[in-house]
C-alpha cells in the first residue's frame, strides 16, 4: 500500500499525487508498488526490498541522489491470545525532494505523524522529520520495556504460589523479546552515531540537538533493557528453583503420608490371611488389633516427625 502524505497550512493531510516536499508511505508494498515507485522516485530496487526483510541490520547507505537509513523499532504481536514484543526493519529514504518510508506493517511510531499527532513536524523538512522518526522509536522502545517490566512483576506474583511451568515460559518470551530490544538497540545506536558524522545532518546543524537527544534516548533504552535483561534473567533461575523445591517438598509430604498409611494396611493385611492368626478366637481381637494399628501409626508418625520430614 502507498500513502502520500503533505503538509498543507500546517497540518498533515493525506494527497492522491506526490509532489516536492511530500511524505510518501510504503506499508507492506507489493512488488508491482515496488517497481513503481522505483521508476518514479529513481531509487535502487533493492533498497526498497530490503525494509521488508525481517533479518535485515540497521545500517546507513548515502547514494548519489538519496540516503537510505534502516533501523529496527518495536512492534506487538499477539500469538496464542498473547500479546509478544518483537522488532521489524523500517526503512527512511531521503531523496532531493521527497522522503519516502518502507515498512512491513503500520506501526504506532509512523500512525503518529498521519494522525497529526505530532508537533513540529512538516513533510517538507526531511531531516527533522526522519529525526522525529527516529526520537519516537527511541521513546517507543522505553514505552515497551516498561510494559516488559510490568508484566514481568505480574509473573512473579504468580510464581510465589505455582508449582507449573507456564509462568516460566512466560518469563522465558519477555527474556526473548528484552534480547531482541537490546540487539536492535545497539544496532541503531551504530546508526545514530554514524548519522551524526554524515554529510547531511551537518547540513543542518538546528537539527544536531535533536539528534542528540534521540542518541541520549536511545543509551538510556539499551541501559533499560540491560538491567531489565539481568533481573530477569536472576529471576527465572530463582524461580525455576523454587518451583522445583516445591515440587520436592510436594512429593516428600506424598511420601510420608504413603508409609504412614502403609502401616495399618500392613497389619490389616497379616490378619486378614486364611490361616490361624492370634487373637482369631478372642471376642475382643479386632478392638485389639485396632488399637495396636493405631498405636503403632502413630509411632510412625512421631518418628517421621521428629526426623523433621514434615
Amino acid at each position: 500500500m502507498i500513502r502520500i502524505f503533505r503538509t498543507i497550512d500546517n497540518t498533515i493531510q493525506q494527497v492522491n499525487e506526490s509532489s516536492e516536499g511530500c511524505w510518501i508511505a510504503l506499508t507492506a508494498p507489493t512488488a508491482a508498488e515496488l517497481l513503481e515507485t522505483a521508476v518514479n522516485y529513481e531509487i535502487d530496487l533493492d533498497h526498497l526490498r530490503a525494509p521488508l526483510d525481517e533479518e535485515e541490520r540497521s545500517r546507513i547507505e548515502v547514494e548519489d541522489d538519496y540516503t537510505m537509513i534502516i533501523v529496527d523499532i518495536p512492534i506487538t504481536e499477539e500469538r496464542k491470545e498473547k500479546e509478544y514484543y518483537v522488532t521489524i526493519p523500517c526503512g527512511i529514504i531521503l531523496t532531493q525532494d521527497n522522503i519516502l518510508t518502507i515498512c512491513l506493517e503500520d506501526t504506532p511510531i509512523l500512525e503518529g505523524f498521519m494522525d497529526g499527532r505530532v508537533r513540529n513536524f512538516w513533510t517538507y523538512r526531511k531531516t527533522r522529520f526522519f529525526l522525529q522518526i527516529l526520537n519516537r522509536n527511541a521513546a517507543m522502545y522505553l514505552q515497551y520495556l516498561r510494559m516488559i517490566d510490568k508484566k514481568s512483576d505480574e509473573v512473579e506474583k504468580k510464581l510465589h504460589i505455582s508449582t507449573k511451568n507456564q509462568e516460566l515460559i512466560d518469563l522465558l518470551e519477555l527474556e526473548k523479546s528484552l534480547v531482541y530490544f537490546t540487539t536492535s538497540l545497539r544496532s541503531n545506536e551504530v546508526v545514530l552515531e554514524r548519522m551524526l558524522k554524515a554529510e547531511v545532518i551537518r547540513k543542518y546543524p538546528e537539527d544536531e540537538d535533536l539528534l542528540d537527544d534521540v542518541i541520549i534516548e536511545n543509551k538510556q533504552a539499551i541501559e533499560m533493557a540491560d538491567i531489565y535483561s539481568n533481573i530477569l534473567s536472576g529471576t527465572m533461575d530463582a524461580y525455576a528453583s523454587v518451583i522445583s523445591n516445591n515440587l520436592n517438598i510436594v512429593m516428600k509430604v506424598l511420601a510420608v503420608i504413603t508409609i504412614i498409611m502403609s502401616i495399618p494396611t500392613m497389619i490389616a493385611s497379616f490378619w486378614g490371611m486364611n490361616v490361624p492368626v492370634p487373637l482369631a478366637n478372642d471376642p475382643h481381637g479386632f478392638a485389639i488389633v485396632l488399637v495396636f494399628s493405631a498405636v503403632l501409626t502413630l509411632a510412625g508418625y512421631w518418628i517421621l516427625e521428629k526426623k523433621k520430614l514434615f
